[in-house]
């Protein structure tokens, strides 16, 4: 009986050995992974900035002045006038439906939730 026992022991240990090493090699390669997902992220952050500070470059007022100063022929680009813009009274809205009594208010009390 006893020579069993130890065979059963021998084989319970064996059994959790192979299972601990394939969890430490599962784990190591999802450390790997991650590693390489945040290598990434670092990178495309890296791009990001270089691409913010290149539009901000590229939007420069000076350099914009000058694109428009060089194409004005080609672009058409005046100053803007105030009288370019509208003014409320100019907006037509639509008109209210005359065959519709308006809808009644209810008063503060009826939109209370009841107790």
């Amino acid at each position: 009986m006893r020579p069993m026992v130890y065979i059963l022991c021998l084989l319970c240990l064996i059994a959790l050995g192979s299972w601990a090493y394939r969890e430490n090699y599962a784990t190591q390669t999802a450390l790997r992974d991650l590693r390489d997902i945040q290598q990434d992220i670092a990178q495309l952050h890296d791009a990001l900035a270089v691409q913010r500070a290149e539009w901000a470059f590229l939007n420069r007022p000076d350099r914009l002045r000058n694109l428009a100063t060089i194409n004005f022929d080609t672009l058409g680009l005046l100053p803007m006038e105030a009288s370019q813009f509208a003014t409320a009274t100019d907006i037509a809205y639509p008109a209210p439906d005359a065959g519709l009594p308006p809808a009644p208010l209810k008063d503060a009390q009826s939109l209370q939730a009841p107790p």
